[in-house]
């Protein structure tokens, strides 16, 4: 147990014992802040992810770079999210900075995207995944074993064990923010160690070999290419770049119950970015130390191909283990923070209205996590949630876009509210992050037009649920 963790029990809000409504704890410290925006990030892209940027930037030091690249221009957008955080520091984070520049519907298609496919796709996949890869060492559990097929899809012990687990993060996070913090925590902890034996040993007794860092392609940087076709493949890179970083959004969702937010949420995102840019800069550098890129540019699973290369199959077959966990520790991550947003549309009137309520004893949002979790395990069953997913991270991209967009709009229309906190290099960079995304955006339709235009479909999709919700508000607005 960490010692930010174990300050949770000493803030309990008394709210509820004097006839008010039940209000969330504010028990996370920044440690705890930092941890649940880590290991969110921190699933099993890192794992995964290198085939991807090999490919179209087969360099060593542009594949090294692009890692940079990414974690600075992300760091451009959290100094924005930062300010607009201490604006708003309550649960639901970047849906009430959306609500708050553009209004209702695009704060709800937002927050309907998180909930119909990002985070529910997200706790299915990494659920799913956790438990695969603890298959490749407990045979029982394996993908192998199908119990029976949904329109081609095969549903194996391994999705049956992945919905264990989607029941497991859901049951701790409804009894309290102390047990779901204690379970984030430990998870985290026990990666950041795995991970770090994985690096230390592969540089001190793997067998990989140095020269593989200055193996360069024709042409050097450039790789023999025009000015656009390098822009372009820096952009398809940068997709996995930023699918792997996704997720330091996570800490605004749950600000409402984090200790002395106008400090701990802008602190939390630029550590937990630096700290999560570190470690996928050391675990790339483990890759190309036991592989040349024409090698990763193969291989799907990097870090089983890499492990095999340093030390031995064996060795590839535990990894499975440190990958089962980070992909559980993400889940937890995902599972507590994203019921808090769903809890602020409903408050709003823009979702199911249960979803709305704090448990009186617990403190949690309750209702909000058990239809998350019920949601998360109809993917499951259903088999869709993998690649539903590969179309939201350009939604993700969108919406992150047009939160910074909003520092500016708020600055103009909101002029009066407190900022505790003011966005460090305003308005370069938060400018220079809204230049990059939208040149990666444009490059993104333009390359990948079906992501594109699923990720639209996806959101268009929740109209009419928006339109039901806005009139059955107003009905029961009329009859009080």
């Amino acid at each position: 147990m960490n010692p930010g963790s174990a300050s949770i029990t000493s803030s309990i809000d008394t709210s509820s014992q004097d006839g008010q409504q039940p209000k969330l704890v504010r028990g996370l410290t920044l440690l705890d802040s930092v941890l649940l925006l880590v290991s969110g990030i921190i699933g099993s892209s890192i794992f995964l992810t290198a085939r991807d940027i090999a490919v179209p930037l087969p360099n060593p030091i542009l594949f090294l770079l692009v890692w940079i690249f990414g974690g600075v221009i992300s760091l451009c957008a959290c100094v924005a999210f930062a300010e607009l955080g201490s604006m708003y520091p309550d649960s639901g984070g970047q849906y009430i900075y959306l609500r708050e520049a553009y209004g209702d519907l695009v704060a709800f298609l937002y927050g309907w995207m998180l909930f119909a496919v990002a985070n529910g796709g997200t706790i299915a996949a990494l659920s799913v995944a956790s438990a695969a890869y603890m298959g490749n060492i407990i045979p029982a559990i394996s993908q192998q074993h199908v119990i029976f097929s949904i329109a081609g899809l095969p549903f194996t012990r391994a999705h049956a064990v992945g919905l264990v687990l989607i029941a497991v993060l859901t049951y701790v996070n409804v009894f309290g923010l102390r047990w779901g913090a204690l379970l984030q925590n430990m998870s985290t902890w026990t990666k950041f160690i795995a991970m770090t034996v994985f690096v230390v040993l592969g540089f001190a007794i793997g067998k990989g070999n140095w020269s593989n860092f200055t193996t360069h392609s024709a042409g050097g940087l450039s790789m023999g290419l025009s000015p656009s076709q390098f822009i372009s493949a820096l952009g398809v890179g940068l997709i996995a770049v930023f699918w792997a970083y996704d997720g330091w959004v996570y800490i605004t969702w749950v600000a409402g119950e984090v200790k002395d937010p106008v400090r701990n949420v802008p602190r939390a995102m630029v550590l937990g970015v630096l700290a999560v840019g570190a470690i996928y800069l050391a675990m790339n550098m483990v890759y190309v130390y036991a592989l040349p890129l024409t090698a990763i540019a193969k291989y799907e699973t990097i870090a089983h191909a890499a492990a095999s290369a340093l030390f031995s199959p064996r060795a590839a077959v535990w990894l499975s283990a440190t990958i089962a966990i980070s992909c559980f520790s993400a889940a937890a991550a995902c599972t507590l923070s994203g019921s808090r947003v769903y809890m602020a549309m409903a408050q709003d009137g823009v979702f199911f209205r249960r979803m709305a309520v704090i448990h009186p004893k617990w403190r949690t949002p309750a209702f909000s996590l058990i239809g998350q979790g019920i949601w998360a395990a109809v993917l499951t069953v259903s088999g869709s949630y993998d690649w539903l997913y590969t179309y939201v991270i350009f939604g993700m991209m969108l919406s992150y876009t047009l939160t910074v967009m909003g520092l500016f709009v708020l600055r103009w229309k909101r002029p009066d509210v407190p900022r505790p906190y003011r966005c460090t290099g305003y308005p370069w960079l938060p400018a220079i992050y809204i230049l990059i995304a939208s040149v990666w955006i444009i490059n993104t339709v333009v390359r990948r037009p079906t992501e594109a235009l699923g990720s639209a479909i996806i959101v268009l999709i929740g109209v009419p649920g928006y339109l039901y919700w806005k009139r059955s508000a107003r009905k029961r607005s009329s009859a009080s």
